[in-house]
């Protein structure tokens, strides 16, 4: 059976969808995620308030469906991430590649799993906005090292400046997402199951990684702004010298025509 992560937003209005999605479904509302029954038994959907929808049981025609009936309670829609799974049950629970399987049919046990693989693929879509950005801007160091200089107007700058700055912010800004769900306060018993898939899916190493690429975009960044002072300083500096320029040339134009 599937089970899939979908990213698809900066945050879902909860309140809003909780009320919209319990006239037609069995749902269930949490401290920062709302549980629906999709299908009794076997399909269930977790929506987290950082705009990621969790899936079990449901076909990809379900999936899309089901995203494109809560579109009207997005903030900020983000071009869809992606994470795919395929479940069962056994014994012991345990995460290998892209197979997951449940020791337990229990709707909490879903819910505990859904809380990694939800911080997983907003991970993923924090990665991507950070590599995206390295990448456009990567030539950036290279003039700078190789010519003295960046070959971009004020404006222009200006304007990278402002593109690192949302990037670099729209991740601090919601990096708490990637915290411990305080849901584990009030269901220890789960705990277990989020640590290891935490572990699983290598969230610590994820974290430090995305840390040391957004300390590039901070450097960038700090480099930019040094960049568009030294171009205003030399644009004063160039302004003051004319100025000068003309002022001894008046002054030399004022001699002549007093000696005339």
């Amino acid at each position: 059976m599937r089970c899939t992560a979908y990213c698809t937003a900066a945050s879902y209005n909860l309140t809003s969808l909780f009320g919209f999605l319990k006239k037609t479904y069995t749902a269930t509302l949490y401290r920062d995620v709302i549980h629906i029954i999709y299908r009794p038994e076997t399909a269930h959907l977790f929506f987290f308030s950082y705009g990621v929808m969790v899936s079990w049981g449901l076909t990809e025609e379900e999936e899309l469906k089901a995203i494109e009936d809560v579109k009207g309670f997005e903030r900020e829609n983000l071009p869809y991430e992606k994470d795919e799974y395929e479940f069962s049950y056994d014994a012991n629970f345990r995460l290998q590649r892209d197979e997951i399987v449940l020791s337990s049919k229990d709707v909490l046990t879903k819910l505990a799993v859904s809380y990694g693989l939800a911080q997983s693929v907003k991970l993923t879509f924090f990665e991507r906005t950070i590599d995206k950005t390295i990448v456009k801007t990567k030539h950036l160091p290279k003039d700078l090292a190789s010519k003295g200089k960046i070959f971009l107007s004020r404006k222009e700058i200006s304007q990278k400046i402002g593109e690192l700055f949302i990037d670099r912010s729209s991740v601090n800004l919601h990096s708490d997402i990637l915290d411990e769900p305080d849901f584990f306060w009030e269901y220890p018993e789960y705990h277990p199951l989020y640590r290891d898939i935490a572990k699983c899916l290598d969230f610590s190493t994820r974290v430090s990684v995305l840390n040391t690429r957004l300390t590039i975009v901070s450097e960038l960044l700090g480099m930019l702004r040094d960049q568009l002072n030294h171009q205003h300083s030399s644009t004063l500096e160039l302004t003051i010298i004319w100025l000068i320029v003309i002022e001894v040339v008046l002054a030399v134009l004022r001699d002549i025509f007093h000696l005339l």
